[in-house]
């Protein structure tokens, strides 16, 4: 005899008028904006493009400007570990804070830091810290750290929010002091979560430390800046290339990593 399945249960009526907002916010998209599709896809449009293409072939591939690029990925991929690195340890200590570990108003207050934190994106973040640090990848750092720390708090207080209490409150009650009692219990529940969470705010670094250069913050951004900037079109294909590779190796260590904390 065959079970009969529950029935659905019935659509609520601000679930059907949030869709409709949602829907109309939409519509209103993209009445407002000047899209000029028959303008993008015209033969001139193409043919523009076609021309300014071309002027990137072939990449620039002298020993010494290749010797320059290596040296600027490097500089790129330093920002980018350094201002994970640093993230972390910041987002940590702000997520104890932010999970209610230390009463409600430090809870409130955490939030709200970790709210302007992530609020203000890299860009921003590099141009405020340019003034104070000067041009070069020491401000991009830490526009790189101020972000993610952001981020990564918020990522981490709710894996601690989430994770469950009893193991903690057991070794509590049988004598443990509170900080031991979170390194051996809550902690291990929520370190796999959180290194997920690193290494995939670090693959989008690498690409905002690519981007932080055009403000003047180092790397490869302001090698690309600087030789787009005189039009020298081969010199920055070979720039674009060098930020492409080193974008997808850190993507593939980053997964290989991740896939290896899963099993």
């Amino acid at each position: 005899m065959t079970r009969r399945l529950p029935a659905a249960p019935p659509r609520r009526f601000s679930t059907w008028l949030l869709g409709a907002a949602l829907l109309a916010l939409v519509a209103a998209s993209f009445a407002s904006l000047p899209l000029q599709w028959s303008a993008f896809f015209s033969p001139d449009a193409a043919a523009v493009t076609m021309e300014f293409l071309a002027g990137f072939a072939p990449p620039e591939s002298a020993p010494a400007f290749l010797r320059k690029t290596a040296l600027a990925a490097l500089e790129t991929l330093s920002m980018s570990a350094i201002g994970t690195l640093l993230a972390v340890a910041g987002g940590m200590a702000l997520s104890m804070s932010a999970a209610g570990r230390f009463g409600r108003v430090q809870r409130a207050a955490a939030r709200v830091l970790l709210n302007v934190l992530r609020s203000i994106p890299e860009l921003v973040w590099a141009s405020l810290l340019l003034v104070a640090a000067g041009l070069g990848p020491f401000a991009g750092t830490l526009a790189l750290a101020a972000h993610t720390s952001g981020v990564l708090g918020r990522l981490f207080a709710d894996a601690l929010e989430n994770c469950d209490p009893h193991p903690e409150r057991s070794l509590v009650v049988n004598g443990a002091s509170p900080g031991a009692a979170f390194c051996y219990a809550t902690l291990p529940q929520t370190l796999p979560q959180m290194l997920s969470y690193t290494l995939y705010r670090w693959e989008n670094n690498i690409r905002a430390a690519a981007v932080l250069g055009v403000v003047g913050a180092g790397g490869l951004g302001q090698m690309l800046k600087f030789h787009l900037s005189l039009f020298q079109m081969q010199s920055a294909a070979t720039v674009i290339i060098a930020m492409l590779l080193l974008v997808a190796l850190v993507d593939a260590a980053s997964f290989a990593l991740r896939r290896a904390l899963t099993r």
